[in-house]
């Protein structure tokens, strides 16, 4: 047997059992604690098992994707090139490109819900980052919160995205839209840079201050951010959102 299921977790071992037996592929069952066979390559376990399952190639049972990462380690395949391609806007839309397939898809919350880019990061250790040259201040805070857990110098590479998000009718258009632009994203190519560089950006113009100044008004409804707020909110330091709240408390 090449392939072993080894939870306690009934929910786990039914989603793994259900699709192995529909892609034929033998399997042996085991609990937590028992010994591994000598000819099993691959361990197919839950997240919550995970820490206890002492083996060296392991699968995690989230849902059904996990077949593909499983196929293509009895395959024995290794993709050449790996990138996590990132379309950056107010949610931002997420890929990941494997020799040029699409592997998987993501929509993220909001610019620092980073979360979900470290974790692919650990499943894919080859990957690189591939970000799009355009929101800036969204692209600014997403790059910030990287940093805390990449560090300064980690290098990602910048995409002229131009021309990457399509016209897509129907529902949830934006959605479809960001993600369709990461994909395109993370097929074409970019110049790499630090993360620091690309946070090292120029100082924000009279023009960008006072359009910020206006949009607060819009959203707010009669509160205008002063212009250092503006200029950390230009900067990519915090939303405007947070702007907003923290000029209205300054006032109160």
């Amino acid at each position: 047997m090449r392939v072993a299921v080894v939870t306690d977790d009934a929910r786990v071992y039914y989603r793994a059992v259900k699709l192995l037996k529909e892609y034929g592929v033998p399997f042996l069952s085991l609990r937590v604690g028992e010994r591994i066979p000598y000819d099993v390559e691959v361990v197919l376990t839950g997240e919550a098992d995970e820490g206890n399952v002492d083996f060296p190639v392991k699968v995690i049972v989230r849902d059904d994707d996990f077949m593909d990462e499983l196929i293509a380690r009895l395959e024995g395949r290794r993709f050449r090139r790996v990138y996590v391609a990132i379309d950056p806007g107010e949610r931002p839309g997420l890929c990941v490109v494997a020799d040029n397939r699409i592997i998987e898809v993501h929509h993220l919350k909001s610019p620092r819900d980073v979360d979900v880019i470290i974790e692919l990061l650990k499943k894919y250790p080859n990957a690189k980052i591939k970000i799009g040259h355009g929101a800036k201040r969204q692209r600014a805070l997403m790059l910030r919160a990287l940093e805390k857990v990449l560090g300064h110098d980690y290098r990602v590479i910048l995409v002229d995205e131009w021309g990457t998000t399509p016209k897509v009718g129907g529902v949830e258009v934006s959605q479809v839209q960001d993600i369709v632009a990461a994909i395109n994203i993370g097929l074409r190519e970019g110049r790499e840079v630090t993360i620091g560089e690309l946070l090292d950006v120029r100082e924000p113009t009279r023009r960008e201050i006072e359009d910020i100044k206006r949009r607060s008004r819009e959203i707010s409804g009669n509160i205008t951010i002063p212009s250092k707020l503006a200029r950390d909110v230009a900067l990519g330091r915090i939303t405007l959102e947070e702007a907003i709240q923290r000029h209205g408390r300054r006032s109160k």
